[in-house]
């Protein structure tokens, strides 16, 4: 259900911000972003799963507390990052 390791360290790879980083806010909304796109998935087959459901919840309220963070912070850092993942915001 979730990443694999590949899948992992390429989203890390393309969005890290320096060689090693793994922490900063653009590659944390990177993984969650692809985790939801997953799951969104998923939910297209398994419309009644709501236990999943409650997870993706908290993915997305997670990731929007990143990006509020990343606003905050440095805007262009977070419209550079909402343009390269085609978020909606």
């Amino acid at each position: 259900m979730s990443l694999s390791a590949e899948q992992k360290s390429q989203v890390v790879q393309e969005h890290a911000r320096s060689d090693g980083d793994t922490g900063s806010p653009e590659v944390q909304v990177a993984l969650l972003t692809s985790r939801i796109q997953h799951l969104t998935q998923h939910f297209g087959e398994h419309k009644k799963d709501h236990h999943s459901r409650r997870g993706l919840l908290k993915l997305v309220h997670q990731r929007r507390s990143l990006l509020d963070y990343l606003k905050k912070k440095d805007i262009q850092r977070y419209r550079d990052l909402v343009q390269r993942l085609g978020l909606r915001r």
